[in-house]
């Protein structure tokens, strides 16, 4: 029972000590600490949340949308800057992106060898090279270790060799999280 509090109660510590060093970014004189003469954990949290919101609401706009567009336009004229963030934007737009294909079906593999099975995550299909060289449609697959699905393997196999499996994301990520200790609902007896 203590440990996964003890856990959840570390990770959220650690997040909002983490948020509360972006008060540092204000000038000194602005910082809530100055004002109050103490300092006020969470006051990061919600600085935080205000400079996302008001991004959004610039973003979003007419304005917003123009000043974007410039930007990477003069991001894009920058050698070593332009593919940091050109690479950097196709792996946000990719993972993130509503109407993306990235990791919306968990897939079943034999990986690392013949005979061992293990969970993978679509990422995308029809990998030019790969299928000319093979002969084949291929899958690539992101293969997540445990317990930190952030790590993990590329793979590119035959789409005869992938099954999918009627699992959402996240009973497939609470299972590789969990050591497979955690299994979906449905298998629970």
């Amino acid at each position: 029972m203590w440990l996964p509090l003890v856990v959840t109660f570390l990770v959220l510590r650690f997040i909002v000590d983490l948020l509360d060093k972006t008060v540092s970014l204000l000038p000194e004189h602005y910082q809530p600490a100055q004002w109050l003469g103490f300092n006020i954990p969470g006051t990061g949290v919600v600085f935080s949340i205000l400079i996302l919101l008001i991004t959004g609401m610039l973003v979003t706009n007419f304005l917003g949308k123009w000043l974007v567009a410039f930007s990477e336009q003069m991001l894009q004229r920058i050698p070593l800057v332009r593919s940091l963030y050109s690479g950097v934007k196709q792996v946000v737009t990719t993972l993130f992106s509503s109407d993306g294909q990235s990791f919306r079906k968990v897939m079943l593999v034999e990986y690392p060898r013949t005979g061992m099975w293990t969970i993978a995550f679509l990422t995308g299909q029809g990998f030019k090279a790969a299928e000319e060289q093979s002969g084949e449609p291929v899958y690539t697959l992101f293969v997540p270790t445990t317990p930190n699905p952030t790590s993990g393997f590329l793979i590119i196999v035959p789409k005869k060799d992938a099954v999918e499996l009627d699992l959402s994301i996240d009973d497939a990520l609470k299972m590789v999280i969990s050591l497979g200790a955690v299994r979906p609902a449905e298998e629970k007896i």
